[in-house]
């Protein structure tokens, strides 16, 4: 019985994960990019995102933890006066590295 409570606890937990980081309203203005797209754009530094890659022992799908580190890079470059970010690493660890840019 302790199995199956715990596996639904983690199932559950991992389910919400996604849910953890909302994007604020200096991130909303803040689009994901390719380096190509910053060619006209003006950088004004990078944004270091991490989270846990691991839940209860269990990795975290890549889409989902990819999809909140971008949240969390996209919060960091609004509060760096940026509208665009460029992923500059892999993730390793649950931390990946992006640069922040302004764009017209």
């Amino acid at each position: 019985m302790s199995k199956l409570a715990l596996f639904l606890s983690a199932t559950f937990l991992l389910a919400s994960c996604s849910n953890w980081v909302q994007v604020t309203s200096e991130g909303q203005s803040v689009r994901v990019v390719t380096a190509s797209d910053v060619n006209n754009c003006i950088r004004v530094g990078n944004a270091q995102a991490q989270t846990l890659g691991r839940v209860i022992g269990l990795e975290r799908g890549a889409e989902r933890l990819q999809e909140e580190l971008s949240r969390i890079a996209r919060n960091e470059a609004g509060d760096l006066g940026g509208n665009a970010i460029v992923p500059e690493s892999l993730i390793a660890d649950g931390r990946q590295t992006f640069g922040v840019y302004r764009c017209p």
